[in-house]
């Protein structure tokens, strides 16, 4: 298959999920915020001490790396 027109195949598929990852935040933006806080989930390590406090989101981790994990199989399954 030609090289370009598989390049040009996945720009489209970008664009569209840009613009719809950007529709989301727009309304959701206008309702007060999102419905679920990504980074302040129950489950994240924090840790605050005298000297100073330590982060770290643990579980929107796994959350988004399987959000992305399904976008990437679902857009691989679309090109067969």
């Amino acid at each position: 298959m030609d090289p370009m027109r598989e390049l040009g195949r996945m720009l489209v598929f970008a664009g569209v999920a840009l613009a719809a990852i950007g529709a989301l935040v727009w309304v959701f933006a206008g309702r007060g915020g999102w419905p679920l806080r990504l980074g302040r989930l129950p489950g994240d390590i924090a840790y605050q001490g005298k000297h100073g406090s330590f982060y770290f989101p643990v579980v929107t981790c796994i959350l988004l790396s399987v959000v992305f994990t399904l976008i990437l199989w679902l857009v691989q399954w679309l090109k067969k």
